[in-house]
């Protein structure tokens, strides 16, 4: 058939041929394309699984080799960095050591040993079992707020020392009554007289206002007449006053 039959066709035969080479040409179109994607596919996949080859049997493209995932069993090799720096830290933990100064153990006395404890410093307070450098600091430093100790009893009255513990100090001390630093009633201010631990501030200014009263006072015979000083204060605070 030649293209001038196609004239002598009606117009619906004329229409389905066209329809008929348009699809034909379509197909043929499709069927070239993909004919081309799988020379193209083809072509790559060797080169791929040619560079996975490489890649599993430890080299990569640019000829290195990678690593192997496998756990080695050949023993590890130590290097001898770490040790060096563990010798260099104990040697200078050692230096350190060497250069701080070491404080000779405090010997302690011998059971039997008795202590005056008006005139004993830290020091020897320190050689007493049960006594270290806080209650030792303690016991000086409260014997300087009261002027001495007129009594062992007083020990309990130090901060930290619980009855069990005055209970075992006690055996290890005396005291000297006569090394106690009075307080001189007729001449002292209200304020020197309230440091003292025993004498509160109430019964400092009645001491005041009645040595301004009597110019002189003479004992405590004065001071049993204020009602701010009671008979157990007497006991307590007599043996740390003077009235010369």
């Amino acid at each position: 058939m030649s293209w001038h039959d196609f004239f002598y066709f009606s117009k619906g035969d004329r229409i389905a041929l066209i329809l008929l080479l348009c699809l034909i040409t379509i197909a043929g179109i499709m069927l070239i394309w993909t004919n081309s994607r799988s020379s193209e596919t083809a072509f790559i996949t060797p080169a791929v699984s040619q560079q996975s080859s490489l890649v599993d049997d430890g080299v990569t493209g640019n000829g290195a080799s990678q690593p192997e995932a496998i756990v080695s069993t050949q023993p590890a090799v130590t290097s001898p960095q770490p040790a060096a720096r563990s010798e260099s830290t104990t040697a200078r933990i050692n230096r350190l050591t060497s250069s701080q100064p070491s404080y000779p153990r405090t010997e302690k006395f011998s059971a039997g040993t008795v202590v005056e404890l008006n005139s004993a410093d830290t020091t020897i307070l320190k050689k007493i079992p049960g006594i270290g450098s806080a209650f030792a600091n303690r016991i000086v430093r409260y014997r300087e707020l009261l002027g001495g100790y007129y009594t062992i009893q007083q020990l309990a009255e130090v901060y930290g020392i619980d009855e069990e513990r005055y209970l075992a100090l006690a055996p290890w001390f005396m005291v000297d009554e006569s090394l106690i630093r009075k307080l001189e009633v007729n001449m002292l201010p209200q304020d020197s007289l309230s440091r003292h631990p025993y004498i509160s501030y109430r019964q400092a200014r009645a001491i005041i206002q009645l040595r301004t009263q009597k110019k002189q006072l003479t004992g405590w015979e004065n001071l049993v007449l204020l009602d701010e000083f009671t008979d157990s204060d007497k006991i307590r605070i007599a043996p740390y006053l003077s009235f010369e």
